[in-house]
């Protein structure tokens, strides 16, 4: 266990003599907005696996590392670990990690899942099976038990083999420009900065209700500003402030005093006591809300036959090119994304659609705009039975 800061400084330093090191975190994240890390685990092989105590230690000296271009970082679903490590390292906003490499991502790549577990891929690519007992374990706790050490050692000790794997799997496939792409995403630094409290609103479940207007809305953009800040504020996941459901009830009702306020059903007696002021206060900006200035209901949209005719088409040459190519179909392209472009069309623009950049391109966005200009058609080919684009009119 590396638990003095001169144990750390020597460990960053060999790790960034390295050309690759394997990291991963153990972290809870129950009663708090933001994960309390637990362990952070470091892999330069096999029999070289180090485990940092991030109950003990200043992680700073991390940041160096992330952000060194020379060593790649090779880590498993790497999104949500590297903004844990960004933030535990104190990195500044305008500095990303650099030379990432999401094994689970680079699967999607050679005939895998891009959504397969880690044991998963350590099984499939170096034949060796992960135990999973000790994934919900208290990682705060000191002494740690060996279970929990070993356990911890396993996510980090064979992803440099891993890594290795899908390299030569990606080689074979001649997709080392595509991998190199994908996983330059990750050295943008918004990725790793704390979202707008003001578009917090999009994602509060129940918004959708049939007849929430323009003003309904002003008041829930209101809210959940309020409330994510005051969950960062006091470290509490956002149901411990307000849960969704009562900031939905809150902007549709409305309540301009205290005993309006007691009336909203699922607002606990705690939370009426703790923040009944400044709700109050909250919904009363929402009320106050220029009606220019409101947040617009989503319009539904609704696609006539023939285009849901041309969005079944799309999303057939979409899966069909993709499992040709040995590449997951859900790493190229979601539903919702393959309909925005049916519905923009020939002349969509490359800025506003991913399928129309980069590898995809490459892959199926050259092929979708033929579909959509008339100038091919879609079949199935005969040897591997799965959807085909075809040149030129087949009427």
């Amino acid at each position: 266990m590396i638990d003095t800061p001169q144990q750390l400084d020597d460990l960053i330093a060999r790790a960034r003599a390295a050309d690759r090191v394997a990291l991963d975190t153990e972290f809870v994240w129950e009663r708090t907005y933001y994960p309390r890390l637990g362990l952070v685990q470091l892999g330069l092989g096999r029999d070289d696996t180090f485990l940092i105590d991030a109950v003990a230690l200043d992680l700073r000296p991390l940041g160096d590392l992330l952000a060194d271009p020379s060593v790649v970082k090779i880590l498993h679903d790497a999104q949500q670990d590297l903004t844990i490590l960004h933030r535990a390292a104190g990195a500044d906003d305008d500095l990303a990690p650099r030379a990432i490499f999401d094994s689970r991502v680079a699967a999607g790549f050679v005939g895998l899942s891009a959504t397969t577990s880690l044991q998963a891929l350590i099984e499939e690519t170096v034949g060796v099976h992960l135990p999973k007992g000790e994934s919900r374990s208290d990682w705060l706790r000191r002494p740690l038990s060996e279970a929990q050490l070993e356990y911890a050692r396993d996510d980090v000790r064979y992803l440099p083999d891993a890594y290795d794997a899908l390299w030569e799997r990606i080689r074979e496939r001649d997709r080392s420009a595509w991998v190199e792409e994908e996983m330059g995403l990750y050295d943008n630094a918004m990725l790793y900065a704390e979202d707008d409290p003001w578009e917090h609103y999009h994602r509060i479940k129940g918004r959708g209700k049939r007849g929430f207007s323009a003003r309904d809305y002003a008041v829930l953009r209101e809210l959940g500003a309020w409330r994510e800040e005051e969950a960062r504020y006091r470290d509490k996941p956002r149901r411990h402030i307000v849960p969704d459901e009562v900031l939905v009830t809150l902007a549709q009702r409305k309540p301009t005093d205290l005993g309006q306020l007691r009336s909203v059903r699922g607002l606990s007696d705690n939370a009426s006591r703790n923040y009944g002021d400044a709700l109050i206060e909250v919904v009363q900006r929402g009320l106050d809300v220029p009606k220019s200035e409101r947040p617009q209901p989503p319009q539904g949209r609704r696609s006539d036959e023939a285009e849901q005719a041309r969005l079944d088409l799309a999303l057939a040459l979409v899966k069909g090119q993709s499992l040709a190519h040995e590449v997951d179909p859900a790493l190229v392209a979601n539903r919702a994304s393959v309909e925005q472009l049916v519905a923009a069309g020939p002349e969509a623009d490359p800025e506003e659609h991913t399928l129309l950049r980069g590898w995809r391109r490459t892959l199926v966005g050259e092929a979708l705009l033929d579909l959509l200009r008339g100038e091919s058609a879609v079949g199935v080919n005969p040897e591997t039975a799965l959807p085909r684009v075809l040149p030129g009119d087949r009427r």
